[in-house]
């Protein structure tokens, strides 16, 4: 008798965002729409493993992915953690609008089946004329039903002879995907679904501050360690994406020339820094441990001015390209969501609403969660897996009694030994 496959729904969301300090995991169980219960959260930091998003060390991530999840369905006395949700992202992410168009004959119900047969065309259709390219996420921007658009979803109730799907396509590298592929592979997981990090965060903070933000139009300023991205969304659409392959990490690099150590520039950098020199209230006089190689007498004084104009001028290097981008669209959005690790400067916030003179926000999750979540996970960190999640409770339930997928490295040899024992039975 064949072994009952176990089933998606069996098992916690999960989701896991691979960044330049390492493999975070986050568990949940969703309890009302758009309402999580954390249930753990796990992180390795053992080995380096990622460069400005990108896989470079496969067994090294492999390692990590599956260190978290043993460690987080043992925090949850499961005997396994054998799937996750994964966030993609990285510095050679692009955008591309791409639609698929079907003439049914007749009026008939626009499936779920044929939307997916659409979407994966438009998949086949990019990475078919450009192979060197994966398609990471496809987002729906709309749909016409004989020649009406609609920005929804069709539903089964609904019928067309002629049905177009348009979307928005998060492409990069092949080898951005093949790299993730292959570490969890060799951690022996398989991935249950991917979401790009743009899109993850959008969901997260329009469930959290409703649709009108998507009306009105809004950016999205995700700013980690190695690099930093911009997306800008008006009503159903992507109109620009772009990654700047520097972050966080470089601010602090620019900081340690002075000749400090990397930990003390980042202490300095999150103690002391500000966004603008504008923003310094008290010029303090700050004494700070030296590389003693390169400092006679090992220490450096530093003022804060200084402290704050170093760091403007990397940080301007770094925006320049979007504020360009939020210049061009400034008149289609209203507001600028921040987050990620680098957006916590100091004076971030009033930094970015002088130079876009859009109404600035730190993009937030927290009414998604249980009001008995712990406040940590309330941090900007967090926002992109708890989008995740939200992301992967809605693909599960619109893919009911969807079983667990092997492991990649192990699919062809599963599929080959059903093969065998069918063609015998």
């Amino acid at each position: 008798m064949a072994k009952r496959k176990q089933q998606a729904a069996e098992l916690p969301l999960v989701a896991i965002d691979l960044g330049s300090s390492g493999v975070r995991a986050m568990a949940a169980s969703r309890i009302g729409t758009d309402i999580l219960h954390i249930l753990a959260v796990e992180q390795s930091t053992k080995f380096p493993c990622t460069d400005r998003g990108v896989v470079v060390q496969t067994s090294n991530a492999g390692f990590m992915i599956g260190e978290v999840l043993r460690l987080m369905a043992n925090r949850l006395n499961l005997p396994d953690l054998p799937t996750a949700f994964v966030l993609l992202g990285g510095k050679s992410m692009q955008i591309a609008p791409v639609f698929s168009k079907r003439d049914q004959i007749h009026k008939r119900e626009v499936s779920q089946r044929l939307l997916e047969e659409m979407e994966a065309e438009c998949k086949t259709k990019i990475e078919t004329h450009n192979p060197g390219v994966a398609v990471l996420g496809l987002v729906p921007a709309y749909f016409k039903l004989d020649n009406v658009e609609q920005e929804e979803i069709p539903q089964p109730d609904q019928r067309a002879e002629l049905v177009e799907a348009h979307y928005i396509a998060f492409v990069a590298h092949k080898e951005l995907e093949s790299a993730i592929q292959k570490s969890f592979d060799q951690a022996g997981k398989s991935i249950e679904k991917t979401f790009v990090r743009p899109e993850a965060l959008l969901s997260a903070f329009v469930a959290t501050d409703g649709p009108d933000i998507l009306r009105e139009g809004c950016a999205v300023l995700d700013m980690g360690a190695q690099t930093t991205t911009l997306s800008i969304y008006k009503g159903t659409e992507y109109l620009y994406n772009k990654v700047v392959p520097q972050g966080g990490y470089h601010i602090t690099r620019v900081l340690e020339q002075a000749g400090i150590s990397l930990a003390t520039a980042e202490k300095l950098k999150c103690q002391f820094g500000y966004a603008s020199p504008a923003q310094v209230e008290k010029n303090l006089k700050l004494k700070v441990p030296a590389n003693s190689d390169v400092v006679e007498g090992g220490v450096l004084h530093i003022s804060s001015d200084d402290l704050a104009r170093t760091i403007f001028i990397k940080l301007e290097e770094i925006l320049k390209p979007l504020f360009e981008a939020l210049n061009t669209y400034g008149d289609r959005i209203k507001t600028l969501y921040i987050t990620g690790g680098a957006s916590m400067l100091q004076g971030m916030q009033e930094y970015l609403q002088q130079k876009t003179m859009l109404k600035v926000l730190y993009g937030s999750h927290d009414t998604l969660l249980d009001t008995t979540t712990d406040e940590q996970y309330l941090e900007p960190r967090y926002s992109a897996l708890v989008g995740a999640l939200i992301l992967g409770a809605d693909y599960r339930s619109e893919h009911e009694n969807l079983p667990v997928k092997a492991p990649g490295i192990f699919e062809k040899i599963q599929q080959q030994t059903e093969i065998i024992f069918t063609s015998q039975s």
